[in-house]
């Protein structure tokens, strides 16, 4: 891409899109970082080269420090209802993705763009990154769906407890909590979340689409209603090429080609 937006850098490997969180000096999120956020996925997802989306940052040492706060100095409820719907819009982006999303999560991780990262389906922390939610310290709360990402993730009483301390939480015992799911040498963390993108890129999209749809918004509804959404996700992916192709390529002992949009 020609112009990369100032406070998002966006770069392909293989089919493996980044997007990585980009003002230093600690990635401190004003109301252009968010816009671009949101545009800089937006555009991921609809890239067909693009087949696996990952959060990352180009800052040493951090992640995200969360809002500047200076963008919040004599906001009040409806500025702030615009800051947050804009969040969440990042959110749905997120959600609504048909394409698997990784986190790579180095250095510091607090605020929001560790809150983003609680919607992908992995989420990668180098063994020496801190992550933490400690808006409980300015009286406030994270905004970007992360109550209810973290409930679902952790379970409540721990995500409860997580939130009421602030305190910052070292990698290892986060990957106990579930709050992340592997650990990795800092300097082997790109490397290995393009690995891992580049394993699923390889398999079928109709598939991996369906895996996050049923998991995602399946996963919101009671048993009775994601049984049904599964059944009709199951027979939807039948009428699919790339059901078609896993089925040739298995009985002619060869491996498959999907089809690419």
């Amino acid at each position: 891409m020609t112009n990369p937006p100032s406070f998002v850098r966006l770069s392909t490997a293989a089919h493996v899109g980044w997007l990585e969180f980009n003002r230093p000096p600690v990635n401190a999120f004003i109301h252009e970082m968010v816009d671009e956020t949101h545009d800089g996925i937006a555009a991921m997802l609809a890239d067909p080269d693009v087949r696996v989306l990952v959060l990352a940052s180009a800052v040493p040492g951090y992640l995200s420090a969360g809002a500047d706060l200076k963008v919040f100095k004599g906001m009040k409820s409806d500025g702030m209802r615009g800051w947050a719907t804009r969040c969440h819009q990042i959110v749905r982006l997120l959600r609504g993705s048909t394409k698997p999303l990784l986190a790579a999560i180095n250095g510091t991780a607090v605020g929001g763009g560790l809150e983003m990262t609680l919607h992908c389906d992995l989420r990668f922390a180098a063994a020496n990154a801190k992550l933490g939610q400690p808006e409980i310290r300015i009286g406030f709360i994270p905004p970007i769906a992360t109550t209810q990402a973290l409930a679902h993730l952790i379970g409540r009483p721990r995500a409860i407890r997580y939130l009421y301390e602030g305190r910052m939480v070292p990698a290892e015992e986060a990957r106990v909590w579930g709050l992340v799911d592997e650990l990795v040498a800092p300097e082997e963390l790109r490397a290995r979340v393009q690995a891992y993108g580049e394993e699923l890129a390889s398999k079928s999209p109709a598939a991996l689409a369906a895996i996050r749809r049923t998991v995602t918004l399946g996963g919101g509804k009671s048993f009775e209603e994601g049984m049904a959404y599964e059944l009709e996700t199951v027979a939807a992916l039948a009428d699919t090429p790339d059901f078609a192709e896993g089925v040739d390529a298995f009985l002619a002992k060869r491996p498959p080609v999907w089809p690419r949009s």
